[in-house]
């Protein structure tokens, strides 16, 4: 990179690694990281990059140093981080929002991945996001304001109620998923966050509801901070070990079906099987 590069030239470089690691065939995915700007989302600069699990001061506030593959702290006291562009990257090509729909963002932060989200909503879609911590969702408020569909919420989404929606994302470590949660997906609806049944596994579960159950899909690695309202260790009653986790493929409501033999976890509002339904 020579002295002459610009930011746009940067952006759109990093849009297109963004489009490669989220496996989408989706052209408007990397539109949509070429156009928000990360840097607009994070505060003034320099900016707190971790390296090594510590976090690093850039050398100056020149916005280059934000688009590389590292997260980027808020609220470096509370460990609280503008995530992984390229584990984002990769939800979001799973989750595949579309246009028109209704998402949900749990743990919204500052607003950045917020703001992709409603990019790809666009158009007559809707995202509604959350974030418990107020002077972040000040910050978000702020930051979405150019934004189309936009609607944060400060507060506790364990303990709000959730719209009727298609997609939820959520940015925060779940013990258990909240019941509310998954019934607030509509047929088809898919949701995915970082799943903490135990201190020995962390890991992205998507899930998508059908008629009567989901289908589950695990996508890798994945340690957030955990969830105010659902991170209570109590809330997973039988933890699978890593690879009893990789061999999940369906889950049910308990208040629809009752765990069975097929059982590889149980928490207290779902539970997984390795045989689907």
């Amino acid at each position: 990179m020579d002295k002459h590069t610009t930011v746009d030239e940067v952006r759109a470089f990093h849009a297109r690694l963004m489009a490669v690691a989220s496996g989408s065939d989706d052209p408007r995915l990397e539109r949509a990281f070429e156009l928000v700007p990360r840097e607009a989302f994070l505060g003034a600069g320099p900016w707190k990059i971790m390296v090594n699990k510590h976090y690093v001061e850039t050398p100056s506030a020149n916005p280059l140093f934000v688009y590389q593959n590292c997260v980027v702290a808020l609220d470096a006291a509370k460990g609280i981080n503008n995530g992984e562009p390229f584990l984002h990257a990769r939800w979001i090509g799973a989750v595949a929002p579309k246009k028109g729909e209704t998402i949900v963002h749990i743990g919204a932060g500052a607003g950045y991945y917020t703001a992709l989200l409603s990019m790809l909503a666009l158009p007559s879609g809707h995202v509604h996001a959350f974030e418990i911590e107020p002077a972040l969702a000040r910050r978000a408020s702020d930051n979405l304001a150019p934004f189309e569909g936009v609607t944060v919420v400060q507060g506790d989404a364990t303990e709000l109620t959730l719209p009727n929606c298609d997609l939820i994302y959520v940015n925060a470590g779940v013990v258990s998923p909240p019941g509310p949660w998954l019934k607030a997906l509509r047929p088809g609806g898919r949701i995915i966050f970082p799943w903490r049944p135990s201190n020995q596994l962390g890991v992205a579960l998507m899930m998508t509801r059908l008629e009567t159950s989901f289908k589950v899909r695990l996508l890798g690695p994945a340690w957030f901070i955990p969830c105010v309202g659902a991170s209570d260790p109590a809330g997973c009653v039988k933890s699978p070990s890593p690879l009893q986790a990789r061999s999940i493929s369906a889950a049910w409501l308990v208040e629809d079906r009752a765990p069975d033999d097929t059982a590889t976890a149980v928490c207290r509002d779902v539970w997984f099987s390795d045989t689907p339904e």
